[in-house]
């Protein structure tokens, strides 16, 4: 399951549980949404909550960020140690997008913000 909320220049994703493909195509719908009136966009995903994830996500993450590789700004991903490693799965939707991992969903929040993402 996840959770999701939509801001001017920013889509935030939380997730609870296994990420499966029906949470990623929920995901995709509100970012493709967002690309309607902007670009790039930034993103929030909070992995905090997620047990894992379906082989079918890996394959469609693959798909997206072919198609929208350039469309990210900013990526900050809020998770504990043990998901860091999803962190490179996000880098993988833009190589241009500055990516960084936090420890609270605060702190993400507040770079996100940020002018300059410093």
């Amino acid at each position: 399951m996840i959770l999701t909320d939509r801001q001017p220049h920013r889509v935030e994703v939380t997730v609870l549980g296994e990420f499966e493909l029906a949470d990623f195509k929920q995901f995709e719908a509100i970012f493709d949404e967002a690309l309607t009136t902007e670009v790039p966009v930034d993103l929030y995903f909070d992995l905090r909550g997620m047990t894992g994830f379906t082989v079918d996500v890996a394959w469609e993450e693959i798909v997206f960020s072919r198609q929208h590789g350039k469309d990210f700004r900013r990526i900050a991903v809020v998770s504990e140690h043990r998901w860091e490693v999803w962190g490179v799965w996000l880098t993988k939707l833009s190589a241009n997008a500055e990516l960084r991992v936090f420890p609270d969903a605060d702190a993400a929040r507040e770079w996100l913000a940020s002018e300059l993402g410093s």
